[in-house]
């Protein structure tokens, strides 16, 4: 196989070489390669020390010399060449207690997460591929290298990059690895909410966001958002809905333009319903009028559960007002028009569509044609421009599942 690697990555493999060292591109920028996609940056590894990769770039940035890595400057932009190494014990869920360079790669490719991740190549040698990594490509499968339980062991992190890439490539995860991910779960516990946001983000921003499912199917959101499992557990009786609150939010989630704070609010936009359900006698019957208002402070507990975990502003006040009509007759302070910030005037949109195209109680969901003709004969509800680009967007999502299919 021929992979076609930047001329700044071919050149500095190149000289490694001509001085006596091994060099490959290495990691996802390889895995990425492999299936057609853009790299998002280009590693590489060597047998070459720090050191004496130092000494062969007139440019280098000192990244973290302590795990073997050099950042080698090229026209500016900045590529990772990093010693082939072995990872001692691990013992805080992330970090090795101590890193043993090495001059063998397959010691470098088997501390690797997945075998879709464990790949080198350079022009000389070819692909290498020792643990099935083209294989699992081929079958769409998330793999551990080795034991699962070990890989996770070296850092928690690995559990919810797991279901990420699942997203990002329309993946599974393979059984073995699943359990794992399943009982170590907990772990996650142990990293930072910087690193889990950075996954989360990842996930949402991927063309599969509503993959969110697999994160609570494996415990994973019990431990990193608990509010999640609660709405996942929160019915919903009302003539807009039929699933529970947290298939509604996954069903929308699906529906909503990939930016990162319209994902980030879909999500969280009805996490204050589990809070006001509680307190309703009996949810299985249809909703009085009393109760119905007393549902729509919804809004407010989501707004105030997320104020207190410390969210921007920008979502707080999408998921305060992502209830209120262009008209002025929605909920909770009637407002209207430019006054509904532009994230709950979106969220408004892609709501009633995943609503209208969700089966009911009392009826089948309907076409997705069918759907945008109801919406547009109460049109008064929402910004038209909006809506309008929900419209294209639509039309352009069942352009590509026809051009797909033939």
């Amino acid at each position: 196989m021929r992979l076609q690697l930047p001329a700044a990555v071919n050149m500095i493999i190149d000289v490694l070489q001509a001085h006596g060292y091994e060099g490959f591109a290495v990691g996802g920028c390889v895995r990425d390669s492999v299936l057609n996609r853009t790299p998002d940056d280009w590693d590489i590894t060597t047998s070459a020390t720090p050191y004496q990769v130092k000494e062969l770039f007139s440019k280098t940035v000192d990244t973290g010399l302590q795990h073997g890595t050099v950042t080698v400057m090229v026209h500016g932009v900045g590529y990772e060449v990093t010693t082939y190494r072995i990872d001692g014990e691990y013992e805080d869920g992330r970090h090795p207690k101590e890193v043993q360079f090495t001059s063998n790669l397959t010691e470098d490719l088997k501390r690797r997460d997945f075998t879709i991740n464990a790949m080198a190549y350079s022009k000389d040698r070819g692909l290498i591929d020792e643990f099935g990594g083209m294989n699992d490509l081929q079958r769409k499968i998330i793999r551990c290298v080795g034991d699962p339980w070990q890989r996770f062991g070296e850092d928690a992190l690995r559990i919810l990059r797991a279901v990420r890439f699942a997203a990002q490539l329309g993946f599974e995860i393979e059984e073995n690895t699943k359990k794992a991910i399943v009982e170590l779960a907990p772990t996650l516990s142990k990293i930072s909410a910087e690193r889990i946001q950075t996954e989360t983000v990842k996930l949402l921003m991927s063309d599969r966001p509503e993959m969110w499912r697999s994160v609570y199917d494996l415990g994973i959101t019990r431990i990193i958002m608990p509010e999640f499992d609660a709405i996942m557990e929160t019915p919903q009786n009302t003539p807009h809905h039929m699933y529970n609150v947290g298939e509604h939010t996954l069903k929308a989630l699906s529906l909503t333009e990939k930016d990162r704070i319209l994902r980030l609010t879909m999500l969280l936009h009805d996490i204050g319903k589990e809070a006001v359900s509680g307190d309703l006698d009996d949810m299985d019957a249809p909703l009085i009028v009393e109760e119905i208002q007393y549902v729509r402070l919804h809004a407010q507990a989501s707004y105030e559960i997320l104020k207190k975990e410390g969210y921007k502003e920008t979502i707080l006040l999408a998921v305060r007002h992502h209830h209120e009509n262009y008209d002025g007759s929605g909920y909770p302070d009637n407002l209207s028009g430019e006054a509904i910030p532009l994230g709950a005037r979106i969220i408004r949109v892609c709501d009633v569509y995943a609503a209208l195209t969700s089966d009911r109680p009392y009826r089948q969901a309907f076409e997705s044609q069918s759907a945008v003709q109801l919406m547009i004969e109460e049109i008064k509800d929402f910004d038209v421009k909006v809506f309008l680009a929900f419209q294209r967007m639509i039309h352009k999502n069942k352009e590509k599942e026809i051009t797909l299919w033939h």
